[in-house]
């Protein structure tokens, strides 16, 4: 057991960082880094890169007594592995009928995360290995508690929760269920979790997704600094083992490289072997003036550098380069490919405004895919108009019921299969 003192970290990334510091003798490929979905995601990302381990979640799911979702009478996880707190069955007199239908529906949520998570892989095999079970922080332990148990029914020779924060005492509640328990900040006066962070928001689903295909078998993925047109532009570069391409994303006004919707396509992307770049088009000052981002000269210029920043990079020197660009980062992708027809194989726009780079659309002879949202009339009719005046090929996609930022249900996984198979037919 490692108890330390008191922290308060900037953020999950930095908590884990910290904690991972910590972790160093279970360094290696006989440990399986397990996040907790989803704030220990991106605290256990880091600790999995620090200890050169495989990564992946653990999905356990709190099976409520009826009436009292948050009194926990059993946990579900993968595999058909089921915890069972049998004092509080006995006390709340519940059916094994009742049992059965909760625990069923704790199944069904946990079988769902599995798809959206891992994108058709299994789950990771335990037998034999060290599990480490990673969380943002430790309140009432209840679903870190049946995490631990769930690893050892299914395998695990020697089970590890790491936590970045934690009660005092915390400890003395998992004697018999973890072998071994990390935790870097005890303070006397804890509140909640969040407290001990400066910035503690909501993670999202489409952050655990990207967070997992990032960090597993990338030959390269990176923070990096790009100089791009006299300016330093803040970046991130994930390349796959084995890549067949590179994709740098052009994200649209209003937004930036951490673009939930980029982001979350580019993870699509990485699982099918494609390399991505997401980065700033513009300086934090900059992205406060409404003018910046609609100076398409401006922005087709970054890019353009960022373009001739990435060919040159080692995982990337001689793989071919496509754009995928949104809304207004779509006219900087247009612009940007008439002036590197050598270098831009092919360009995706998602919700673009291709009107924005009218004079530059006859020089464009890479193949275009427009993605448009069913509902988003307006900017469906530039698009269709905006197509007849292509240098080159193009495709239109028309997600039926779907907005300009593509929100529903089902849409945005639309736009990541068509983008994913143009790129494949494109960069392949």
């Amino acid at each position: 057991m490692r108890v330390m003192a008191t922290t308060r970290y900037v953020d999950r990334v930095d908590a884990g960082r910290r904690l991972a510091r910590h972790l160093d003798h279970h360094r290696g490929a006989r440990t399986v880094v397990l996040g907790l979905p989803r704030g220990g995601v991106p605290v256990a990302a880091e600790v999995a890169r620090r200890l050169h381990s495989p990564f992946d979640v653990l999905l356990v799911r709190k099976i409520g007594v009826p009436g009292q979702p948050e009194l926990a009478m059993g946990a579900a996880g993968e595999g058909r592995v089921t915890v069972v707190n049998d004092d509080i069955l006995r006390e709340s007199s519940v059916s094994e009928h009742q049992f059965h239908d909760a625990e069923e529906k704790a199944r069904r949520v946990i079988e769902e995360r599995a798809v959206l998570y891992r994108c058709g892989r299994n789950a990771p095999d335990l037998h034999g290995k060290t599990a480490l079970i990673v969380d943002d922080g430790l309140a009432t332990g209840a679903t870190a508690r049946a995490a631990c148990q769930v690893a050892r029914l299914r395998g695990a020779r020697h089970v590890v929760l790491a936590v970045p924060v934690a009660p005092r005492g915390w400890e003395s509640d998992f004697k018999g269920v973890a072998d071994e328990l990390v935790c870097p900040s005890t303070p006397d006066d804890f509140v909640a979790v969040g407290e001990h962070y400066q910035h503690f928001g909501q993670v999202a689903d489409t952050e655990v997704v990207a967070t997992l295909a990032a960090v597993r078998a990338s030959a390269c993925d990176d923070e990096v600094l790009i100089d791009a047109a006299g300016v330093s532009l803040a970046g991130h570069l994930t390349v796959p083992t084995g890549a067949t391409g590179c994709v740098v994303f052009a994200h649209g006004s209003g937004s930036s490289r951490r673009s939930p919707r980029n982001v979350w396509v580019a993870a699509r992307l990485n699982e099918r072997g494609v390399g991505t770049l997401l980065f700033d088009l513009l300086t934090d000052d900059e992205a406060l003036e409404r003018r910046s981002v609609f100076d398409i000269e401006r922005l087709s210029g970054r890019l353009t550098g960022a373009v001739a920043w990435l060919a040159e990079r080692t995982p990337v020197r001689g793989l071919p380069i496509g754009l995928f660009g949104a809304s207004t980062g779509a006219a900087a992708a247009l612009v940007t490919a008439a002036a590197m027809n050598d270098t831009v194989k092919a360009v995706v726009s998602r919700g673009g405004r291709p009107d924005l780079a009218w004079d530059h659309l006859g020089s464009v002879t890479q193949p275009v895919l427009f993605i448009v949202g069913g509902r988003d009339v307006e900017v469906l009719d530039l698009n269709r108009r905006a197509a007849e005046h292509l240098g080159g090929e193009h495709e239109l996609v028309v997600v039926g019921g779907a907005g300009h930022l593509f929100e529903e249900k089902g849409a945005l996984e639309h736009v990541a299969d068509a983008a994913a198979e143009f790129f494949a037919t494109h960069l392949g």
